[in-house]
């Protein structure tokens, strides 16, 4: 491991120096023997992502999950208490059930057992999750990710020194995984005073080349393509297909001293401005003193409204705020488009109406090109990178698509998705139907009717559905799915283009009519109790991207309706056998 103070030639870490919770290789032995006869606490994939950070530095000056009093300074000042400017809470919320003590050491350990740290506990204290949703993501809207992904935490944290024992264990890319400390060297090896970062979520096309190519040339520096390769916006490139069109890129297109590739397992928050601004400071860590900030940059997308959860240049002007503080200027992202008559792209404020323009937007990029296996032009993207997007992405009727059913007790949600999924193998998709009774009986046995209980029901089927539509398949989900906001940590398990949420909008008397069982009767005299509907709420889609009516239609003229919907949509082609 690179000694800090080997490292000269850059700006110092934020914080004055960086952060090593990591043991020495000779007390690793003996502490993993204490670490198995302690109690031990099972971390998240986030937490783990954070504890790796916090272990080599990139999050200094911060050295631990954060205490009550840093984590409450961040919510209201975006400081810590030292005064650091540092946006985001970094917490470590353990479950309601877990019982730890002050002063007691336990075993951190990674999803699979794995031991990772010893932390010896200082803090536990209570937080408040609409305060953290609205201080830090500017919104309790439970289509924002983070904001439905941590109203399933517990509602305390933890905080104490740590003692790193292991680093999560990675296999792939091995070679790029470089630590602060490391790629600091290495920068400094490049002989350039200015260090350039840049990360996007998205394969880098040409309009990203010459950006970066452009922001070398001007501030004579060195480019960190520094992809985030922890957990990103639910439905995004997976960081395997992103990494390897970087490595492309870097190796055929860039000189050889002007970029280095490294990659950063950084669980984001999909935080836009305060986001931003924390990827500065992170990235001052790694040795850059200059960040592209994108339109949006870290947005999450839209909310329930349809409308974004963030201003396009908020994130610009916020960093750009605190720049001289933290010691990272804002290289904007500035608006490129093509001049086929010249060769090359200019600046969008700098065309006249006489020039002629080529521009792809994203949506087209998908739906026009990857969706229907067309090849992207040369002018747009290089063709290694769009062979490797086309290995990666079929054409869009052969993408996976989760349709999800939700409505009353016998609002008709089972017999419409069974007509649906007959229909679908018709037109020759692969289908699962995972109806909420029939799943209860195989993988939601022990579990009740507790809102707790519902809302496990209710993941445990978006899980097996996301990993359908993953490979490919298409899932048909039948459930009540009573609550909301359970509905939208499923969508952002998919991917909001890959999910479609029907309500079957049946009015609660003609359910009860139809119901042969009499649940309903025995809920309204008290025999059931929690019951959706009568003594326990449905909340209704707001925004639902099918609603059908039962009432007026039939099952199956409702089935066909939503399979024309797909089939406008490009995940079913049109059956060209039919009369």
């Amino acid at each position: 491991m690179l000694a800090v103070k080997e490292i000269t030639r850059l700006i110092p870490p934020y914080g004055g120096s960086l952060v090593d919770l990591r043991v020495a290789e000779d007390e690793v032995v003996e502490l993993t023997h204490y670490a198995n006869q302690l109690p031990s606490i099972r971390l998240t994939s986030r937490a783990v992502c954070d504890l790796e950070l916090l272990a080599v530095g990139a999050f200094s000056p911060l050295d631990r999950f954060m205490s009550a009093a840093d984590h409450q300074s961040v919510l209201d000042n975006m400081r810590l208490t030292n005064g650091c400017v540092f946006p985001i809470p970094i917490p470590l919320p353990i479950d309601d059930d877990v019982t730890v003590t002050i002063g007691q050491d336990i075993a951190l350990r990674d999803p699979q057992n794995d031991l990772l740290a010893i932390m010896t506990v200082e803090e536990i204290y209570e937080w408040d999750r609409d305060e953290v949703a609205l201080k830090a993501f500017g919104s309790r809207d439970a289509r924002h990710p983070l904001v439905a992904e941590m109203y399933r935490w517990g509602r305390r944290n933890i905080s104490g020194p740590l003692r790193v024992l292991k680093l999560p264990v990675h296999y792939d890319f091995k070679n790029l995984r470089l630590t602060p400390a490391e790629t600091r060297a290495r920068l400094a090896q490049y002989g350039h005073q200015n260090v350039i970062a840049f990360q996007t979520r998205n394969p880098m096309h040409r309009v990203h080349e010459e950006l970066t190519k452009r922001a070398i040339q001007e501030k004579d520096g060195v480019l960190l393509l520094h992809p985030v390769v922890g957990m990103t916006r639910p439905g995004d490139v997976d960081y395997f297909t992103r990494v390897r069109t970087y490595m492309a890129l870097a190796k055929n297109y860039y000189d050889k001293d002007r970029v280095l590739l490294s990659l950063l397992p950084l669980a984001m928050r999909m935080a836009g401005p305060r986001e931003a601004l924390w990827h500065a400071i992170i990235r001052r860590n790694y040795g850059a003193n200059h960040l592209i900030v994108g339109r949006d940059h870290a947005g999450p997308g839209k909310d329930s409204e349809g409308k974004p959860f963030y201003g396009p240049y908020d994130a610009q002007e916020l960093v750009a705020s605190f720049s001289k503080e933290i010691g990272v200027k804002v290289v904007p992202f500035r608006m490129l488009v093509y001049l086929p008559d010249e060769g090359r792209y200019e600046e969008i404020s700098k065309i006249t109406p006489e020039m002629n323009t080529a521009v792809i937007s994203g949506t087209q990029v998908r739906e026009e090109y990857l969706h229907n296996g067309k090849s992207l032009p040369a002018w747009f993207t290089r063709r290694p990178v769009a062979e490797i997007l086309s290995e990666t992405y079929p054409p869009r009727h052969k993408q996976g698509v989760c349709i999800w059913f939700t409505g009353l007790h016998n609002a008709g949600k089972s017999t419409t998705a069974a007509i649906l999924t007959t229909l679908l193998q018709e037109h020759g998709r692969q289908v699962t139907l995972l109806d909420g009774d029939v799943v209860r009986t195989h993988f939601s046995e022990g579990l009740g009717y507790s809102k707790a209980d519902r809302d496990d029901h209710v993941r445990r089927m978006g899980f097996v559905a996301a990993e359908i539509v993953r490979h490919g398949g298409l899932a048909v989900c039948a459930a009540v799915s009573p609550y909301r906001a359970t509905r939208n940590d499923v969508r952002n398990m998919v991917d909001d283009g890959h999910y479609l949420e029907v309500f079957v909008d049946t009015p609660l008397e003609v359910c009860e009519a139809r119901d042969t069982k009499g649940l309903y009767a025995k809920a309204r005299k008290g025999e059931i109790t929690g019951f959706t509907g009568i003594d326990d709420p449905y909340e209704p889609p707001r925004h639902p991207e099918i609603r059908i009516n039962t009432v007026s239609y039939s099952a199956e003229e409702n089935a066909r309706y939503i399979l024309r919907c797909l089939t406008e949509q490009g995940f079913i082609r049109p059956n060209h056998f039919e009369n």
